[in-house]
């Protein structure tokens, strides 16, 4: 009889279990304007690199459409201009290698060679093209790996396409956009009202209602991140705007754009004790964090607890999830590397290719973590009852 009882209730907790799942929140289409879901920030943030650019050619409308689509927390993108002075998302400050431009014979007396961070660089650069001339184009997918299929589909787009992309979204999305090589925009573009590159990049954030600190009720209603490899320039933005500022480093042998720092001074404690006061984070290449010799990767740096220590997050990148991007220790298991980065490295966002992977890791780890915490919770319910039948 002592066995009929208990296992009425042990049927019930399992049917109880069973039933309160992780929530699954409506779909967008059905949430009210004023009603969206908000950001989360309960775990590392799924930066869309360029969109979901693993799929989609990058920095497109329909790149960052799907990589809203995948989950995507924040939309990255690079600002540059056009000779006009427009606002432009494109990564590379030549059209070479992800547009038809070559193809344009109107164009072919554009060719240039300038000055980029200190080497020579010869092609079609962004800023000798009016924004009429960049819509002319069209875009095609930078790797001949991904899929080819949607070359020739699509436009470049400005910076105010780009947020209002962010803004129509079913659900909070933040933007993540980058001052891009201002050092040479400030060279070739000249605006009448005599501002620098990064006053009209802050002034189209604010145009369109981005505003506060990190974490803020304004923040959170409009999150964005502003990032550079160029201290110069958060500092000065930093005097227009309290948005939150991540400041980019790259390989160990290459200097800041704009102050010829080295890697070293700029990763010291000196260093980011002084950024700190401008920045609420690093964006380092994730091969710096932990060095890569022979695609195997070696001890880790301490370069996440220091910054942590700092008060500084940690947004590295980029994720990519094909066999040529990923480290023989993951096997060629793109969610192994993204395991290892959030729980072994202890990051803070992650920017990726591709945002549907990363999305799709942090459901599954989530619903394990949940059920995990079910499973302990049932078994201490039933021994609990065990052992009261037993008294009895």
């Amino acid at each position: 009889m002592a066995s009929s009882h208990c296992f009425a209730p042990f049927v019930f907790l399992l049917l109880l279990v069973g039933c309160s799942g992780r929530p699954f929140y409506p779909l967008p289409s059905k949430l009210a304007d004023g009603d969206r879901q908000p950001l989360q920030t309960s775990r590392p943030y799924n930066i869309a690199h360029r969109g979901s650019n693993g799929e989609i050619p990058e920095e497109t409308a329909a790149a960052y459409m799907r990589a809203i689509e995948e989950g995507a927390d924040f939309i990255e993108t690079d600002i540059l201009s056009s000779k006009d002075g427009v606002l432009i998302c494109f990564h590379d400050v030549t059209l070479d290698d992800t547009t038809d431009v070559a193809e344009h014979k109107e164009f072919s007396n554009r060719k240039r060679t300038y000055e980029v961070q200190g080497v020579n660089t010869t092609g079609f650069f962004t800023v000798d093209f009016t924004l009429e001339e960049l819509k002319s184009l069209r875009v095609k997918q930078r790797y001949p790996f991904r899929d080819q299929q949607y070359n020739g589909k699509y436009t470049i787009i400005t910076f105010e396409e780009f947020i209002s992309i962010a803004l129509d979204a079913p659900r909070v999305v933040g933007i993540y956009p980058e001052i891009k090589n201002p050092v040479l925009i400030n060279q070739h573009v000249k605006w009448a009202d005599g501002k620098r590159f990064e006053d009209r990049f802050v002034g189209t954030l604010k145009k369109y209602g981005y505003k506060g600190s990190y974490m803020s009720k304004d923040w959170l209603k409009q999150p964005a991140f502003i990032q550079s490899f160029a201290p110069t320039s958060l500092i000065y933005v930093s005097n227009l705007t309290d948005l939150p500022k991540i400041f980019l480093i790259d390989d160990i042998t290459i200097p800041t754009q704009d102050t010829n720092q080295s890697y070293w001074e700029i990763t010291s404690d000196a260093y980011l004790d002084f950024i700190k006061d401008y920045v609420v984070g690093i964006g380092p290449w994730k091969d710096t964090v932990v060095p890569v010799v022979n695609n195997y990767l070696q001890t880790p740096t301490d370069l996440v607890s220091r910054a942590h220590a700092h008060d500084l997050q940690v947004h590295p990148y980029t994720y990519r999830n094909e066999n040529s991007f990923l480290h023989f220790n993951f096997h060629q298991d793109p969610y192994a590397e993204y395991d290892y980065w959030i729980n072994e490295i202890g990051v803070d966002g992650l920017f990726t290719d591709f945002t549907g992977s990363l999305h799709n890791y942090q459901e599954w780890s989530s619903f394990k973590e949940s059920d995990d915490k079910n499973a302990s919770n049932l078994l201490h319910k039933i021994a609990s009852m065990v052992s009261s039948y037993g008294r009895a």
